[in-house]
């Protein structure tokens, strides 16, 4: 799509505001989850990653469904109920398709949590960046797509730049507390690494689930919160933590306002993600 058919917004393409806005919500999702793990503690102590992931998803949905229903209404005809159902889950629906990159996103979204917890904010914020290269990998890959040299050259100097600034040797003195922080920053890098393979992984999936049919962005969007609740609770909240759930207050232990900060921006993301997407 070219800029002249772009909707716009303020005079200004959509697709390029959704982008910049995704800029501004990365920083701030790092340096949010990081914060709310550490110094932005409740007094009751931590709150349980698997619960943030569920509410954040439970979030989009509401909002995605709102604005669905609501645009399906305003066509002038009835929108009932057996109709949105059908549009979910029907034969015609391909929510099959859904499953994979809401699974994915569920994974994902449960090692920020876990890398964040393990690194410093900058340094999860600058390898978070590789995401950018798997998503190019995969989008060769499985879209078809073809880069320029220069797009490559871009590719490498970015991994470049991520070796560099993940390379800490004060990390590699031996002792208590450089063995200790060598360990927490080794378990965030794997964390951040994987979640930046599923990333990629799951972002063209999902461009090629949008692009290969004519359902809304909010549909889809429903879709795939569905299918990332349904595992985010049974396996994450009930399955990994329910021992800690029982014991520790229920659901929403450990929430104050940071967490719901970081849940509000991790949502926000998903529905960011999927505009620059489509």
């Amino acid at each position: 799509m070219s800029d002249s058919t772009s909707p716009l917004l303020f005079g200004l393409p959509l697709k390029y505001i959704s982008l910049l806005t995704l800029i501004i919500q990365n920083s701030f999702l790092a340096l949010i989850l990081r914060y709310s793990q550490t110094a932005g503690l409740s007094p009751s102590g931590k709150y349980l990653p698997s619960t943030a992931v569920v509410s954040s998803e439970i979030i989009k949905l509401g909002i995605c469904l709102f604005i669905h229903v609501r645009s399906e209404t305003e066509k002038g005809r009835s929108y009932s109920g057996t109709q949105l159902w059908n549009d979910i889950f029907g034969p015609k629906s391909d929510w099959v398709k859904m499953t994979v990159p809401a699974v994915l996103y569920f994974v994902q979204n449960n090692l920020q949590y876990v890398a964040s917890s393990h690194l410093d904010a900058a340094t999860f914020q600058v390898t978070y960046q590789l995401k950018i290269l798997t998503t190019a990998l995969f989008s060769v890959w499985m879209l078809g797509k073809k880069l320029t040299g220069l797009k490559w050259g871009s590719l490498v100097l970015l991994t470049v730049g991520i070796a560099m600034v993940t390379y800490d040797p004060s990390k590699r003195t031996s002792g208590g507390d450089g063995e200790k922080g060598g360990g927490e920053m080794f378990m965030g890098l794997v964390a951040v690494s994987i979640a930046c393979v599923l990333s990629g992984l799951a972002g063209v999936w999902f461009e090629k689930v949008l692009k290969g049919s004519q359902t809304s962005l909010f549909l889809r969007n429903v879709q795939l919160s569905i299918f990332s609740v349904i595992p985010g609770f049974l396996f994450g909240v009930l399955l990994m933590d329910g021992e800690k759930l029982r014991e520790g207050g229920g659901f929403f232990q450990g929430y104050n306002g940071w967490t719901w900060m970081a849940i509000g921006c991790q949502a926000c993301g998903g529905l960011i993600v999927a505009m620059v997407v489509k």
